[in-house]
């Protein structure tokens, strides 16, 4: 749903799922090692980020956005320090803090969540936590982890809870939301406190407990407990998962979300290959209460692999749907491009914003050399409920991915989006319902 300039602001659900595609590639960083005797491991964490980003056409996501084209760069940088500990008495303790700079420069990103200008440098991991190795056999190594701190959570594949990973610049609320702009790159994705009992190993029953605290406007700063519990077996995982969100920050959620606190989310899920070399199934179904509504998202997703053939395709299909009024809360990519990010100009720009809509998309993926992948997503959206506003549409993304060598990777990009109706006919392209041209190359390292 687009800004209006009215003071009510109807943005909930843009705000609320506009979660960057960029979080499956920058959501981990090489380490180089300081210190090592055998117990006790220093690591210095440094990562970086840069993208180059144009789109022939702009949204009317926020009031002040005007038409016409827009260039934009991005830049994330993270470095800090990782410890660990391992003993055979006690287990094994760990601890980081790491701290991100991030900055948005030219004219601000298709939608006008960043104007452009935005540049910050904050603390992002800082955090510690105790394993049980194998004092507690009866639960595998490590069957016991309690951590707690400033820390990202991610729980399946990030369909409902993928970190709070939401970074607004000041162009949202004039400027209130602004987390430092590089909303693409998403730079930071950590909730600000949490608390996490992980109980079981990495195979049969295993739940976690959980505590977080968000400090992001955007999503009105909610605390959410979590509780998990799935089975893992080589064939694949099968998951349940409840959330309620305890608090809000008034202030935001008056204007963004009046009805998530207290808002109850319970969903059913499964992954795997079923045992099928080659078949990839996941599937999962979100029942949302809320004060004055019950809600309900859910995916079927089926995929292949042609492990025998050249270029070794992939192929999948997934269909998706989201109720009139569902929250997706904290959902964001949990395992590759395209996973809860759908469409890299509806999913970030555009909308719909897997909300009101049912959503199709297909997908090839091909390894052209060891180095070098290329694939190809297609998207159909359709709104369910078109009174307010229909964001129906298709997209076509190109992309590639190089590993130029172990520090550097290279994601070219190339989408075309054709919405079906501009913003003077009920949808949020400015100027005209003609299809978008966007592009985008991103640069990622890691030491």
């Amino acid at each position: 749903m687009s800004i209006k300039a009215s003071k009510s602001f109807s943005l909930r659900f843009a705000l609320t799922c506009a979660t960057p595609a960029f979080l499956i590639f920058s959501s981990t960083a090489h380490s180089f090692q300081l210190y090592n005797d055998g117990a006790t491991t220093i690591d210095a964490k440094l990562a970086a980020s840069f993208g180059v980003f144009s789109s022939r056409e702009k949204y009317a996501q926020t009031p002040t956005q005007t038409s016409g084209s827009t260039t934009w760069q991005e830049a994330v940088f993270q470095y800090g320090l990782d410890v660990k500990h391992k003993s055979e008495q006690f287990g094994g303790t760990y601890a980081a803090l790491n701290w991100v700079s991030s900055a948005t420069f030219g004219d601000g990103d298709a939608a006008g969540w960043s104007l452009g200008d935005e540049r910050t440098t904050k603390i992002e991991d800082a955090y510690a936590g105790w394993k049980s190795g194998h004092l507690a056999p009866m639960l595998g190594e490590d069957g016991i982890d309690l951590s707690f701190g400033r820390q990202n959570i991610i729980v399946g594949d990030g369909f409902i809870i993928s970190g709070d990973a939401l970074d607004f610049g000041r162009g949202p609320l004039d400027g209130r939301l602004n987390r430092g702009g590089a909303y693409y790159l998403t730079g930071r994705k950590n909730f600000d406190q949490t608390a996490v009992v992980r109980l079981g190993g990495s195979e049969g029953l295993r739940g976690d407990l959980m505590w977080l605290k968000s400090d992001n406007p955007a999503q009105a700063a909610p605390e959410t407990a979590v509780a998990t519990l799935e089975n893992v077996t080589e064939k694949g995982t099968v998951g349940l998962t409840a959330v309620k969100v305890l608090d809000t920050d008034k202030e935001f959620a008056d204007i963004l979300y009046p009805e998530r606190k207290d808002m109850k989310i319970y969903s059913v899920r499964a992954k795997g290959d079923a045992g099928v070399p080659g078949l990839f199934l996941a599937s999962e179904y979100a029942k949302e209460h809320k004060t004055t509504s019950d809600e309900n998202a859910w995916y079927l997703e089926a995929g292949w692999t042609f492990n025998d053939t050249k270029f070794t395709p992939k192929v999948n299909y997934r269909y998706s749907r989201f109720s009139e009024g569902y929250d997706p809360l904290f959902y964001g990519n949990g395992r590759e491009l395209g996973t809860w990010f759908q469409g890299e100009v509806a999913g970030n720009y555009a909308g719909p914003f897997n909300s009101n809509a049912t959503i199709q998309q297909v997908g090839l993926k091909l390894a052209v050399t060891p180095t070098f992948n290329a694939g190809a997503l297609l998207y159909k959206f359709d709104t369910l409920n078109t009174q307010v506003q229909d964001l129906s549409g298709k997209e076509l993304d190109i992309y590639g991915e190089w590993t130029v060598n172990e520090h550097l990777l290279v994601l070219p990009l190339i989408g075309f989006y054709k919405p079906d109706h501009s913003l003077e006919n009920g949808g949020s392209q400015l100027g005209s319902d003609s299809t978008n041209i966007y592009a985008q190359l991103l640069f990622v390292t890691n030491f």
